[in-house]
């Protein structure tokens, strides 16, 4: 159990790697990533490439095809936008039914969550701070209870997620989310749905001074 649990791990350390070097434009849309030059470099076996491989497909950021492999895909500012959209969108909607329908454990869940965001934050690593911000976001997504509505966000989460952890290193980006965090975890305690909404759609959607930010971290 420990050696799959370590092999798992590795996976997804592995995926991590590789969506990053996505996200910063390090792997370029329409690159071909072979399993086993990224497997001499990381100096693994090519098993845990293919897994870490296959779930980026999952995510939408590499593409599978006949005879050329992996693939990286192509997101465009404009695509990426509205995906972004959409995302505020759909957290909104979890935040809203989460107010309605928290649950004890639901609640204990969300500020357990928060609380490690805190201690990632008062460290200042953002891919750690990353991670558990993931969590933050499940949960509130298990406290809606709408199973299709999980689903959905779940699917579009993770493939904003190279995105979304890129934002984590603009100037005081960290700091921010983090407050906003609080304010979103008391208004969905206090069961004020609209607030919770609210705020989680300003939280996620990425416009003006903050998109041009994730664009120009792009070509860093």
């Amino acid at each position: 159990m420990e050696s799959g649990s370590l092999h798992t791990r590795r996976s997804e350390q592995l995926r991590e790697i590789i969506e990053e070097r996505i996200a910063t434009g390090r792997y370029l849309p329409g690159m071909r990533l072979d399993e086993t030059e990224l497997a001499t470099e990381f100096e693994v076996s090519r098993t845990p490439i293919r897994e870490a491989l296959m779930q980026l497909t999952f995510t939408g950021l590499i593409d599978i095809r006949p005879r050329r492999g992996a693939i990286v895909a192509k997101i465009s500012p404009h695509r990426l936008c509205e995906m972004f959209e959409v995302m505020a969108e759909l957290e909104a909607m979890c935040g809203r039914l989460a107010a309605r329908r928290l649950t004890e454990m639901d609640q204990r869940n969300l500020r357990e969550a928060h609380k490690a965001c805190e201690a990632a934050h008062d460290e200042g690593d953002p891919d750690e701070y990353y991670r558990r911000n993931e969590k933050f976001h499940m949960a509130i997504y298990a406290a809606s209870h709408n199973g299709f509505l999980i689903e959905e966000a779940t699917a579009l989460h993770r493939r904003l997620g190279a995105y979304r952890r890129l934002q984590l290193r603009v100037l005081n980006r960290l700091r921010t989310s983090y407050s906003e965090h609080s304010a979103i975890v008391e208004a969905i305690s206090a069961g004020d749905g609209e607030l919770a909404a609210e705020l989680l759609r300003k939280h996620i959607i990425v416009q003006g001074e903050r998109f041009a930010d994730l664009i120009a971290s792009l070509s860093i």
